[in-house]
């Protein structure tokens, strides 16, 4: 699979978890899938830009799995396979209305000691995802991304509770940071999402976005504020990577444009948001991976004509 990206692209780099999945909910069961927060977000970015993931897997990742990524183009020169264990294991279940998801297993296998390393072809990586992999390992990784590379770094509600002040020192290193509504309550202790959003930029990322699940998403830019709905999912099988999903859209489309300023973040939500509804849509990445970026361009149109009056 390959495709046409623009003459502005540059390429996007992105870090973080590489995973084997099991996920139930009431009504069916998906068996072990690919999964992990920098396939999700590879795989929406590799529609926009070239795409590089640096991340760790076991001797027991599947071949089929290796190729699915290979055939989106995601240059998997960082991807490390380490012989002395197997890869990072996750299994949820989700009730019937899909708020919660209760955690069945979690086996960090050989992505308990990643410590990661961007290799010298991936010096020029001007745009950056680090996924919501530890503020240490973070920190880890923004020790070696070049200078004047534009930073999206995502979070999870554990490291806010537990490594709060690592999380900090983070934030003024990064361009934006990402976060859910839950994360965004609890970092800034604000109710309303939108003093929120203004209270985590002052700790010092330039921008900010809100992720809203079903309810959209809220941008505070410098040069402004934007909030975009949902696109309208009618068949929700399985919401597991769609934040992740989101993220790497985002990360993919400022690298095509080349481009930051408010206009392009803009655009960039639209994009996320369509490559998110994709994800949902099916167990794992089928879905997102399937759909092309034809779909993809029709889903924007769509947001765009029911955000328009």
């Amino acid at each position: 699979m390959s495709f046409p990206y623009p003459r502005t692209a540059k390429p996007a780099l992105i870090i973080g978890s590489v995973a084997i999945d099991r996920i139930a909910t009431s009504v069916a069961q998906s068996g072990d899938i690919l999964g992990g927060a920098a396939t999700y977000a590879s795989i929406a970015a590799s529609y926009f830009a070239p795409t590089r993931l640096v991340g760790v897997v076991g001797a027991d990742f599947p071949r089929r799995f290796m190729q699915r990524l290979r055939r989106h183009g995601i240059d998997l020169g960082g991807l490390q396979v380490d012989p002395s264990g197997k890869t990072f294991f996750w299994s949820g279940r989700y009730g019937e209305n899909f708020d919660r998801c209760e955690n069945l297993v979690t086996d960090l296998n050989v992505f308990g000691k990643f410590s990661p390393s961007i290799p010298d072809a991936y010096s020029d990586s001007r745009y950056v995802m680090l996924g919501a992999i530890t503020p240490a390992l973070q920190h880890r990784v923004m020790d070696q991304v070049p200078r004047g590379a534009f930073v999206l770094a995502d979070t999870r509600s554990l490291w806010i509770e537990i490594t709060r002040p690592d999380l900090e020192r983070l934030l003024p290193r990064v361009d934006l940071f990402a976060l859910n509504e839950d994360e965004a309550e609890a970092l800034s202790g604000e109710k309303n999402l939108i003093v929120a959003g203004r209270v985590i930029r002052q700790m010092g990322p330039r921008i900010v976005i809100v992720k809203k699940g079903s309810h959209g998403s809220l941008l505070f830019h410098p040069e402004g504020f934007f909030a975009l709905p949902a696109y309208p999912v009618a068949r929700l099988v399985d919401p597991t990577g769609a934040g992740d999903s989101y993220a790497g859209a985002l990360i993919g489309y400022l690298a095509a444009v080349n481009r930051t300023d408010f206009a392009a973040l803009r655009r960039a939500v639209a994009y996320a948001t369509a490559c998110a509804s994709l994800t949902v849509e099916s167990f794992g990445i089928n879905r997102l991976s399937a759909a092309g970026r034809g779909a993809i361009d029709l889903r924007y149109r769509e947001l765009q004509k029911v955000t328009r009056f």
